[in-house]
């Protein structure tokens, strides 16, 4: 029998210094981007600002110890005029898009309000929908073809809430009617979080009741987190439903999450993910 009274138990203060250096780091990094997104943002190109907030969401994954892997077909940074559909799982998300192809993502209303990031997400091109209005669909589409049509890529998440990764929720196909409309590029993107062994790690999960401070401390106190993202084949929109592009974006997800419908729970991915350069 191994012997274990040799062993010193784990030393909870140094996991406490460095969750709290990560978070200091954090929120300075938070703050130069107040400053970056005032001052400079509003003077350079679309070419430079695409690759500031593609360096800023690196940075951030990195402060967090975030391992980000990405398979398939990576778009280039300047991708224009796609819209990405997308698994939602946590606030993460966001910038484990941004760090590769950054776009315009497609939000609830309530987040404009947020202290900080309300206001770094309405500088950044965010566009808000008011999900409980039913009528505001028609408005939120409208400015999502505006912005395909300009060149711009923007990303929904059509499941409108987060799963624990687990699962994958049913899409709703109100927006993408703006592909239709805007006849953009229409490319499914695949979101993991995961474990060494390939299992699903359920930490980054954002849902239910949870606190934007609780789930921060979450991932805060794990000391390696990483992160999977499978960009999909293009999906043919022309001649296609928006109901249609709803099932067919859900399907490729969830074969890409070895889930063959939703609610179907995550297996180990069958192949390693390609390392992102």
């Amino acid at each position: 029998m191994h012997d274990t009274s040799w062993e010193r138990p784990p030393n909870r203060s140094n996991g406490f210094l460095i969750r709290t250096l990560r978070l200091a780091r954090l929120v300075l990094h938070l703050l130069v981007a107040v400053i970056k997104v005032a001052l400079l943002l509003p003077l350079v190109g679309r070419a430079r600002r695409t690759e500031l907030i593609r360096r800023w969401s690196a940075r951030v994954l990195a402060i967090l110890n975030v391992r980000l892997s990405v398979r398939g077909e990576v778009p280039e940074v300047s991708a224009a005029g796609v819209m990405f559909v997308a698994n939602h799982v946590s606030w993460l998300d966001v910038y484990l898009l941004d760090a590769v192809c950054p776009v315009r993502f497609v939000a609830k209303a309530e987040v404009r309000a947020w202290p900080v990031i309300g206001w770094l997400a309405v500088k950044l091109g965010t566009l808000f929908i008011e999900r409980a209005r039913r009528h505001d669909t028609a408005r939120a589409n409208r400015e999502v073809v505006d912005a395909l049509r300009q060149g711009d890529c923007v990303a929904v998440f059509p499941e409108g809430t987060t799963s624990n990764g687990t699962l994958l929720r049913p899409f709703h196909a109100s927006l993408l009617q703006s592909a239709i409309t805007s006849e953009a590029r229409l490319r499914p993107v695949a979101i993991r979080y995961v474990h060494r062994d390939g299992t699903v790690n359920l930490s980054p999960a954002y849902v239910d009741d949870m606190s934007f401070g609780a789930s921060l401390l979450r991932i805060l106190n794990e000391p390696d987190l990483a992160a999977e993202i499978t960009y999909l084949e293009p999906l043919p929109v022309h001649g296609r439903s928006r109901r249609e592009l709803a099932v067919m974006a859900e399907k490729a997800i969830a074969n890409a999450l070895n889930l063959t419908e939703p609610g179907r729970k995550s297996g180990k991915p069958a192949d390693p993910p390609a390392a992102l350069p």
